[in-house]
Parts: structure tokens; C-alpha cells; sequence
């Protein structure tokens, strides 16, 4: 079993055809043929079958999909990092993010610390937890930068608490709750509430945190993106909670407002990558000045 096996098995699982595997390989379909079959014999099982003249994976090759990828980020990742040990100022850095840590809080560090680091490049993954975390097991991603109440299995991973999220409670500045400048738990049911549908992380932190109060939500508009919630409020279609990294702006002009409710709706922002992974010297050094960055704010 080689390398060059593992990638040929990687392409056809994912096209299911010779022909398409061999141009993509740029090389002949006979020679496909014979890494396959070499493949197999090495593992002593079958990983595709023929039907109806058309391929499929059997149940072993489904199996071996996920190690096979496993194999080849490994290499990859080995490979990145050796040729950045004489310069940790250059090579990949790639990690993911979910929706508002992306698009709120990671922009404006990346633009100065590449700055200081031309020939640094970024590969960013904007994804929901779930999709991130499968990406951080195959070794697509050296590491996550995720909010804290997502459980994880702290044996498998190794965390690091970046910064606090305060989540805030937003209306139109004529909206009721506005006006009389409070708001209790109680009176979220008995306004419309503006909040992504399941499955969402920031959901279920929402939901756990005003039920711990014992308070409910009335009526749910289900909205899949955050800009699309904060226009939806500053129109007066109900109302939200939301992180203050992704409305400081609106806030500040008077486009929405802050209003105070009972309880923490705070949680943590941490980076979280695997244990048995070592991370790359131009990961280790932009993870190292993005701590520094954090611990430096008021």
C-alpha cells in the first residue's frame, strides 16, 4: 500500500469512474486499474463493485474512505510543517471558524497579523460546528475557533480560552421594550423572537439559558443569518439576542438597541484542536500572537 494507491482510491470514490479518475490523475486508466487492485490485494478486501456497469463503493471502501483521508492530511500536514521549521513567517495556516467568529470577530486580527506576515497564507472554513469538527478529524483543519458551550470530548481535544461573548438582547429603537428600557424573561414570550432554526449551537445556548430562568420563547421567526436577523430587527419584526461582536456597529449608530435582561448570557470563545495533532510552526506562532491580542484588551 502506497501514498499514490490512497489518492487514486480517494479520487474514484468520490467521482465513481475510471475514465474521470484517470484524467484527473493525468495518467491512463489501465494504471488506476492496477492501484486499485494493488490497494485491495494489500488490504485483502474489495472496495468497489461493478453494477449495472456502473461503480459503487462496497462497505469496506466506505469504511476505508475516512482513513484513507485521515492518511493523506497526515502527510500533508506533515509535509507543511517540516518545510516551515526554517521559517514559521511563511507557509498554511488553515482552520475553521463558525458563522459569527469568521465574519465578526477573526477578519481584523487576520488583516494585521498578515501584514506582519506576507508570506503567510490563510485558508478560512466558515462552517456550522458539526461540519468543522469532521473537517478537524480528517485533518483538513489544524484547528477550530469555537464558542465553549459546544461539548467536546476534552480526552480527544486540547482547548484554549480566547475571549467572552456577551450576548445582548436587541429591538428597534421604537420597539416597546426599547422605550421602557428593560426587559424580563417573562416578556420574551410575548414577543416575537428572531433566532435560527435547529439544529444551531447558538440556539441551544439560547434555549438552555432562558429555561435555566424559567422563561420560554412565544412566537419564533426562523431566520438562518445574522445580517439577516439584525435588518429584521432595526425593521421592527420582532426581536433578538445576539453576540456584541456582531452589532457594536449597529449600536453605535442607533440602528438597534441594547436592552438590559436578567442573567448571563455569556459564553466563552476558545480554539480547540486535536491532541494527538501537532500543530504546524506557522499555527502555533499566529495562535500564540492571537492569545497575546486578546489577553492585551480592557
Amino acid at each position: 500500500m502506497n501514498i499514490r494507491q490512497i489518492e487514486t482510491f480517494l479520487v474514484l470514490a468520490d467521482c465513481l469512474s475510471v475514465t474521470e479518475t484517470a484524467e484527473t490523475l493525468h495518467c491512463t486508466q489501465p494504471a488506476v486499474s492496477a492501484r486499485i487492485r494493488g490497494l485491495e490485494e494489500a488490504l485483502d478486501v474489495v472496495l468497489f463493485d461493478r453494477i449495472n456497469k456502473r461503480m459503487h463503493l462496497t462497505a469496506a471502501g466506505l469504511v476505508f474512505v475516512d482513513y484513507a483521508r485521515k492518511m493523506v492530511g497526515v502527510l500533508e500536514a506533515a509535509g507543511e510543517h517540516l518545510r516551515q521549521m526554517d521559517d514559521p513567517l511563511s507557509g498554511t495556516v488553515s482552520f475553521g471558524a463558525s458563522n459569527f467568529i469568521g465574519i465578526y470577530l477573526i477578519p481584523a486580527f487576520l488583516g494585521d497579523y498578515a501584514r506582519g506576515a506576507p508570506k503567510v497564507e490563510f485558508e478560512l472554513d466558515i462552517s456550522p460546528s458539526t461540519q468543522l469538527l469532521g473537517k478537524l478529524e480528517a485533518n483538513k483543519l489544524e484547528f477550530l475557533i469555537l464558542s465553549d458551550h459546544i461539548a467536546l470530548d476534552e480526552a480527544r481535544y486540547r482547548f484554549r480560552h480566547l475571549c467572552s461573548d456577551e450576548m445582548v438582547l436587541i429591538a428597534a429603537p421604537d420597539h416597546r421594550l426599547a422605550r421602557a428600557g428593560r426587559c424580563s424573561i417573562a416578556d420574551l414570550a410575548r414577543e416575537i423572537f428572531l433566532i435560527k432554526a435547529a439544529p444551531s449551537a447558538t440556539r441551544t445556548f439560547l434555549l438552555d439559558r432562558i429555561a435555566a430562568q424559567g422563561g420560554s420563547l412565544g412566537r419564533e421567526m426562523h431566520i438562518s443569518s445574522i445580517e439577516a436577523i439584525k435588518q429584521s430587527v432595526m425593521h421592527g419584526l420582532g426581536i433578538s439576542i445576539l453576540s456584541r461582536f456582531t452589532v457594536t456597529h449597529e449600536l453605535d449608530l442607533g440602528l438597534l438597541r441594547e436592552i438590559p435582561i436578567r442573567g448571563n448570557f455569556d459564553r466563552g470563545i476558545r480554539v480547540v484542536h486535536r491532541r494527538d495533532k501537532l500543530l504546524s510552526p506557522a499555527a502555533a506562532r499566529f495562535l500564540d500572537r492571537l492569545g497575546e491580542e486578546w489577553t492585551d484588551r480592557p
